[in-house]
């Protein structure tokens, strides 16, 4: 069941690293960006009952949507 919500982490955090980078760095909505979906992913952790010890997976999976998300490009290319 945690490799479900840990590739849910990295999921959700994938279209905010998408926003986050068209932001400011350290502007109130970067912070903003990248603390939104930690009661997504810790809600759901505890009450399916998952110990503690796999918050260091989900924060992999968090951190790896991030980057992800934030190197996407749409749109960019020129023909």
């Amino acid at each position: 069941m945690f490799i479900f919500l840990a590739i849910f982490a990295f999921l959700i955090n994938v279209p905010f690293g998408r926003l986050r980078s068209k932001v400011k760095k350290f502007s109130w909505r970067w912070f903003a960006y990248i603390h939104l979906p930690i009661p997504f992913i810790a809600l759901p952790r505890i009450l399916l009952g998952i110990s503690y010890y796999f918050i260091p997976l989900f924060l992999v999976a968090s951190v790896a949507g991030q980057i992800t998300g934030s190197r996407l490009k749409f749109g960019t290319q020129k023909v």
